[in-house]
């Protein structure tokens, strides 16, 4: 659950605002759950997002924590495709990072719309990316605890992990931002497109339209039809799961969309 700008400690005000300078107005932000606070802030420095999540106790992150380490990590190597980030701070308890603002608009992934040429041009770009030596998270591991063997989706490629509609910030000029490099992975290239699918679906493409929207992408098409199967039936038992212990409206409709897919991939085998 999200907390308010106003929780956060004098003290981790104090180091904000050491790079910000006195600050105007604090707009939250709507999306996103990979930080406890999320917010636009208009300082007089200009505006920048920022990004805070509280500790767990002074020697240990917690999982939110976590998350902002991995996306101070990986920044620097992204810069093609990510907001700067301009500082970081840590104090009272709390990691905070300081990144450049992008006035943007959502991505529109439905059928038809012209973002998804600029959805594909990203993905292509990401795809030709060396993954860094700091990207550390295996993307098979996530499905270890439900298919006997991930092998097949292990790989070096430098993988998003999340390049949803609200992942991505267009600007005026076209230009694309992709944002929240939270869980940033090394894996099998394809798996970049089988974790997109079910955004896909929820923007209105059925499974057939979705199949060939990514099948135009090389890694996808080369890869073995039998590893994407496992892919997609892990995937969706994963999700299930999660909906078992998790009652959010969310988390029921990924694992609707994650089943809808595996059950496309099944009727076709």
């Amino acid at each position: 659950m999200r907390s308010d700008w106003t929780d956060l400690p004098p003290e981790v005000l104090g180091a904000i605002k050491a790079h910000t300078g006195p600050i105007h107005r604090v707009e939250s932000s709507p999306t996103g759950n990979h930080a406890d606070i999320a917010a636009t802030v208009n300082a007089v420095s200009g505006r920048l997002f920022v990004k805070a999540a509280r500790m767990m106790s002074p020697d240990k992150d917690g999982p939110e924590v976590r998350s902002l380490r991995n996306e101070a990590r990986i920044n620097p190597h992204v810069t093609e495709f990510a907001p700067r980030l301009l500082w970081t701070a840590e104090a009272g308890g709390w990691l905070v990072l300081g990144f450049e603002h992008v006035d943007g608009r959502h991505a529109d992934f439905s059928p038809g719309s012209p973002d998804l040429a600029i959805l594909a041009k990203v993905l292509d770009a990401l795809q030709a990316t060396p993954c860094p030596d700091v990207v550390t998270m295996r993307v098979e591991r996530r499905w270890e605890s439900v298919a006997d063997d991930v092998t097949p989706m292990a790989g070096e490629a430098l993988l998003h992990t999340d390049v949803n509609a609200t992942n991505l910030l267009i600007t005026e000029d076209g230009h694309a931002y992709v944002v929240d490099w939270a869980f940033t992975s090394r894996g099998a290239a394809w798996v970049e497109m089988g974790l997109l699918i079910p955004w896909l679906l929820k923007a209105g493409h059925t499974p057939a339209e979705a199949a060939r929207w990514v099948a135009q992408f090389p890694s996808w098409t080369a890869a073995d039809p039998a590893a994407k199967d496992l892919f997609a039936d892990a995937f969706a038992e994963r999700w299930s799961r999660r909906r078992d212990v998790n009652a959010a409206a969310w988390v029921a409709e990924h694992a609707a969309l994650t089943r809808q897919w595996a059950d496309y991939r099944r009727s076709r085998r």
